[in-house]
């Protein structure tokens, strides 16, 4: 398996090696899951949407400016994890079968000790 071979499965994951670990990419998902539903919505109730997002906005506001603990900020993550229910599964990517095997042994070479760029310079001197 590649580093740019993504894990295929019912949404492509692609797993990308960084200094300090990894980064998954779920943008099929995203598309496919969440964007789709969203576009659907709005062309079945363009207002609804848009005063259910505005609405939205006007509480993010109030979170930031009234801080954590806030009336505003509990109501804003309340409807930010429905939404999240109704547009992404609840924020679960489905892995199975042998997805599961792919992501997992691209997730174990990452993690696998490597050299660091510095240290093979000091060995080869």
């Amino acid at each position: 398996m590649t580093a740019d071979m993504p894990v295929d499965g019912p949404f492509a994951i692609k797993v990308t090696t960084t200094p300090s670990g990894c980064e998954l990419d779920v943008s099929a998902f995203l598309v496919k899951a969440v964007f789709t539903d969203l576009i659907a919505k709005s062309d079945e109730d363009p207002e609804g949407l848009v005063e259910e997002l505005a609405d939205m906005a006007q509480l993010l506001r109030s979170a930031v400016h009234q801080g954590r603990d806030s009336h505003a900020r509990h109501e804003y993550d309340e409807r930010m994890q429905q939404l999240v229910d109704e547009f992404a599964g609840g924020g679960l990517i489905p892995v199975y079968g042998s997805q599961v095997g792919r992501l997992r042994d691209r997730l174990a070479a990452i993690a696998a000790p490597r050299p660091v760029p510095a240290q093979q310079d000091r060995r080869a001197s």
